[in-house]
């Protein structure tokens, strides 16, 4: 049986440590699908289009890592794509409470679907979008926290922030 897994997450921005988690998920998975989705509780600052675009890029040479936008919930986005995983990377006590819930809930939806935690790489664990996102949002240099390049003044100014 083939082992395709799902990561979903805002990726906003898509950061060095959930491209940690991908592609440690890539040794334990055959297939791994980077679900770029919608956080209705969010306003995005980097459009997910775009987000999309630099996920793929930085995965060009992972020939098991494929990369997709969503809008619904993430356990019916898993079996469409026939995953029987979600991956969730895990940083802290916080984290890990969110995601069990998540996990439960998703159980109950869908039975056959297993969530599985990556917990991160502790040299990675101060890194969260949230935390990039705002310092970004100040001017502030970002390239040591993301896996792609990043043009900052050219896409402040298109998004005018």
């Amino acid at each position: 049986m083939k082992r395709t897994a799902i990561y979903p997450g805002s990726f906003d921005p898509f950061t060095i440590g959930h491209e940690d988690i991908a592609i440690r998920g890539s040794r334990i998975f055959d297939k791994l699908i980077i679900a770029v989705g919608v956080n209705n509780q969010k306003k995005r600052l980097f459009p997910q289009d775009w987000m999309l675009e630099k996920i793929k890029d930085t995965f060009i040479d992972y020939p098991n890592i494929e990369a997709v936008c969503y809008d619904e919930l993430t356990i019916h986005l898993a079996q469409k794509c026939k995953a029987n995983f979600i991956l969730r990377g895990i940083r802290d006590g916080k984290d890990f409470n969110f995601e069990t819930s998540i996990a439960a809930l998703n159980k109950e939806i869908v039975e056959t679907i297993e969530t599985v935690f990556l917990f991160a790489t502790p040299r990675l664990v101060h890194i969260n979008s949230s935390l990039v996102r705002e310092i970004y949002q100040y001017g502030e240099d970002i390239k040591t926290f993301i896996p792609y390049n990043l043009k900052h003044q050219t896409l402040i100014s298109k998004m005018k922030v």
